[in-house]
């Protein structure tokens, strides 16, 4: 039925189609909403899909992260493991070595060959044909017009001028080149020849000692067999190797004492492993028991390859048995101060040697059925008592640092550094001494030549006797600032505080004490002590007695306490000439105790009888004096410490005694208030010329930033 009716009639008309239009409208709308809803429920959907896949990435690369982090502990379980393992092979691993012996005494030092570095590349010449120098030609329509072609010819012109300056440029660089490769190819073939001449030296210093080697002389026995042992390089990294040996001619017998590493190189960590929980690596100890025998098992181990490598290298005979004491440095407790603690001995035969498989003998047993005795607590240093000892052994000694080395202390400036260079020399750097050039700051040039790790690197080299003040560490730094150097070292025959080696923290600077300067010598086969031993590295110079043309001058003084140590001065002399320095030889004071003349002595502190005072004397022939000098300076400063020098005001009763030789007046004594002083450095006085002869006149003047601030005053070129 077409359309619809009202009160019974039909109706095909507007209000048909308006009805249908909202019916439509309608349906629009309910599509709409559909769409819409199907639209909102696709969102919801992918939302819900993105958040699971975020939850798995993360659980993803949260498990990885674990993952990473326990890999990480296994790494560094991994590493105890093998570090244990290396300790167990101690053993094993000295048999495997090759022994020391003559060949390799007398093998060279295998030169390494000439690397040219960036020098060995040409330069690259410009090529003509190149981009850079190519011009388009026009094409043939726009090459008939003239002021294209012209423009075409003036931009050839111009690429061809382009080209030839750049050409020229390349081959000026090139000369240059090959300039700088010639010189340094030079250098080069300077330094190997120095290296072979070097070798022939010590070639022939060997031939020499293996000739009285095999002449039974006791001095080269124990020199073969010390040289041998310091220089195996088979052994773990950390432990140490000095001894001290000497040979006993009628029994054929060395005895050594040999530093072992203590306790601590046993990994107080049995594993390392990954808390989750903490997000922290834990180390997991390792039982105590198993650190003592492992403990035990390394001082066994190091005794039966010692031995071993004696009897090995003695090709020619000359020992029948061998004593060894295995010592580590530790606290003595009956004197509270730092000793040898021996804890392990041993007396083996040739013969009791011979018939050992050590191959495959259970260590500590195999020890002690040699008749080894073996610390029962070496984890707390419990002595045992050497079979003998080097000592007791007629002959001299031989071990690091003998007698017969030259004495760092007495050497000449000049041959210190030049020592110092050969050091670094023969430890591969590229080296220059800057001894007679006068380079301010810097006593040795070397250049690392490793072309990614290299760089130029200034060296600083201090024959004192008392620990080399913070100044000189910081003026390295200054130093190294100015030469534009990557690196500073600072080598001394004395040492250095704690200051020092706070300061060094985080920068390009090393200090070599003393005693660490006498084993980089030896390693390098290089001669030195210091001193007569450790007792006469810190005894001073014996004093003078005055004679009756000398005048004498001896400052005395009380110390309050700074922090329960006590203050110590240091008195210094400036020989001048109008206020200044003559030069820095004239400026006497601790590091150089007299002028270049004799004529101002610097005698050490000492302690002044029956009283809680100390003092320093100071004498001086007048007589001797240079011409030039009209007036010589007497100052005092407080021991340099960090962070500063520490006041006047921290010493009390300065007091100055005075004795005139012939054309020498003034008062016979004087003293200085120094309550509350805040100052480092006081002027007690001079020598001044007067007519025909001296006069010495007080002063009392304090003076700012301590020894520096007195050098600074007087003209001494301070490094």
């Amino acid at each position: 039925m077409k359309g619809w009716t009202v009160a019974g009639r039909r109706n095909d008309g507007v209000l048909a189609i308006w009805a249908e239009a909202q019916r439509q409208q309608q349906r629009r709308e309910e599509a709409r909403w559909r769409a819409e809803a199907a639209q909102q429920r696709r969102l919801e959907r992918e939302q819900r899909d993105e958040q699971r896949a975020t939850a798995r990435n993360e659980r993803e690369a949260q498990r990885a992260y674990q993952q990473s982090r326990e890999a990480e502990a296994a790494r560094l379980t991994a590493e105890l493991e093998a570090r244990v393992e290396e300790l167990r092979g101690l053993l094993a691993a000295g048999l495997a070595a090759p022994a020391f012996g003559p060949q390799a005494l007398l093998a060279p030092r295998p030169v390494p060959p000439f690397d040219p570095g960036p020098l060995g590349r040409p330069v690259e010449l410009p090529d003509q044909g190149g981009p850079k120098y190519h011009v388009p030609p026009p094409d043939q329509v726009q090459a008939r017009n003239p002021g294209v072609r012209r423009q075409y010819e003036q931009y050839l012109a111009q690429a061809r001028a382009r080209f030839e300056q750049d050409w020229y440029a390349a081959q000026a660089q090139e000369a240059d080149r090959q300039r700088r490769l010639a010189a340094y190819h030079q250098e080069y073939l300077a330094w190997a020849a120095q290296c072979r001449r070097q070798d022939e030296d010590r070639a022939a210093r060997t031939e020499e000692l293996l000739r009285r080697l095999r002449a039974g002389e006791p001095e080269a026995v124990q020199e073969y067999f010390t040289a041998g042992l310091y220089a195996s390089a088979a052994w773990p990294e950390g432990f140490p190797h000095r001894l001290v040996a000497a040979w006993e001619a009628s029994t054929r017998q060395l005895v050594v004492n040999w530093e072992l590493p203590g306790p601590d190189v046993v990994p107080a960590a049995g594993r390392v492993r990954y808390v989750k929980t903490d997000d922290r690596e834990a180390e997991v100890a390792r039982p105590a028991t198993e650190r003592k025998a492992l403990y035990r098992e390394v001082l066994a181990q190091s005794a039966l390859r010692l031995a071993a490598e004696l009897f090995r290298a003695d090709r020619d005979g000359m020992l029948d048995s061998v004593v060894l004491n295995g010592f580590v440095l530790g606290i003595d407790p009956a004197t509270g101060r730092e000793a040898e603690r021996f804890l392990a001995t041993l007396t083996a035969s040739r013969a009791e040697f011979a018939g050992l498989a050590l191959d495959r003998v259970a260590p500590v047993d195999c020890f002690q059925g040699l008749g080894g005795k073996l610390s029962a607590r070496p984890e707390r240093l419990d002595e045992v008592r050497p079979d003998r000892l080097p000592e007791t052994v007629g002959g001299s000694l031989a071990g690091h640092g003998g007698d017969d080395d030259p004495d760092l202390f007495e050497m000449d400036p000049i041959e210190f550094e030049e020592l110092i260079a050969e050091l670094f020399r023969l430890r591969g750097f590229r080296v220059m001494t800057t001894a007679r050039s006068g380079d301010v700051g810097v006593d040795v040039v070397a250049e690392d030549l490793d072309p990614v790790t290299g760089g130029k690197i200034v060296i600083q080299a201090k024959r004192y006797r008392k620990t080399v003040s913070p100044t000189a560490v910081r003026d390295l730094e200054s130093t190294v600032r100015h030469h534009g150097a990557n690196k500073g070292i600072l080598v001394t025959t004395a040492g250095f505080g704690r200051g020092s080696y706070s300061y060094i923290e985080g920068k390009p600077l090393t200090l070599v004490s003393g005693p660490e300067l006498v084993e980089l010598l030896a390693e390098q086969g290089l001669r030195g002590r210091l001193g007569g031993g450790s007792a006469e590295q810190e005894k001073p110079a014996p004093a003078a007695a005055p004679t009756d043309r000398h005048s004498s001058l001896t400052v005395s003084w009380q110390s309050r306490t700074a922090g329960g140590d006590a203050v110590e001065l240091d008195v210094t002399a400036f020989l001048c000439a109008a206020g200044r320095v003559l030069s820095d030889e004239h400026f006497v004071f601790f590091n150089n105790p007299q002028d270049p003349d004799g004529a101002v002595r610097l005698h050490p502190t000492h302690s002044v009888p029956g009283e809680p005072a100390r003092a320093v004397r100071l004498t001086l022939d007048l007589e001797r004096l240079a011409a030039t000098v009209d007036e010589v300076v007497v100052a005092v400063s407080t021991e340099e410490e960090e962070p500063r020098a520490l006041p006047l005001g921290y010493v009390h009763g300065v007091a100055l005694a005075a004795t005139y030789g012939p054309g020498a007046a003034g008062p016979a004594e004087w003293a200085a208030g120094t309550g509350g002083v805040p100052d480092s450095a006081m002027l007690m006085g001079s020598f001044q010329r007067a007519g025909g002869g001296w006069q010495f006149s007080p002063s009392g003047r304090s003076v700012t930033n301590g020894l520096l601030g007195l050098a600074g005053a007087f003209g001494v070129a301070v490094e």
